[in-house]
């Protein structure tokens, strides 16, 4: 049996009704603790792109992708995980702030990247866009100076270079591009 990791799934489905529930019902009821999960539209009318991070071993895996397949309005399925693709998360990481250790944490924030988007006497509020590492590093390197509320998006993945993972499977061209 393969050690159990991380494994990213990006699945195409119909824009409907009920179609969520579906998908989130296949991973309840194997009991797989979905890690993480964004749903949005696509560049597409009428088709929503699903990106759910779990835990499972190669054999779950490939079951999971086969059982997602078998769901009415699922058009597409792909574990990128091996693929190298690109990963982001957004946090905003509200933290406590005094008028002796703002200049420091600013800083903090310029070495990650991040932003302060509200400053009030007692605390700092960050937003920061990047890898779930770099989040992850952030939130460690803040954690001693107090955090008061965190919250994270989901991770959204995309693959790398021109390739669509749609182009081929439906019989919809892709929008055209502006001149």
């Amino acid at each position: 049996m393969s050690p159990s990791h991380q494994r990213t799934f990006i699945v195409h489905v119909e824009d409907r009704p009920g179609v969520l529930n579906r998908v989130i019902s296949l991973f309840r009821r194997r009991a797989y603790n979905i890690d993480s999960l964004t749903v949005a539209r696509t560049e597409r009318p009428a088709i929503s792109r699903i990106t759910l991070v779990v835990v499972v071993d190669d054999r779950e895996a490939r079951l999971l992708e086969a059982n997602l397949y078998k769901l009415i309005n699922v058009l597409y399925v792909e574990d990128v995980t091996h693929q190298g693709p690109l990963v982001r998360e957004l946090a905003l990481i509200k933290v406590k702030a005094t008028e002796e250790t703002r200049s420091q944490l600013l800083q903090v924030c310029d070495v990650f990247r991040a932003r302060a988007i509200d400053v009030t006497p007692s605390a700092l509020v960050v937003e920061l866009t990047g890898t779930p590492d770099k989040i992850d590093g952030l939130i460690e390197v803040l954690r001693p100076s107090g955090i008061i509320e965190l919250v994270r998006t989901g991770a959204v993945a995309m693959e790398r270079g021109a390739r669509s993972p749609l182009a081929g499977v439906l019989d919809v061209e892709p929008p055209e591009q502006a001149a």
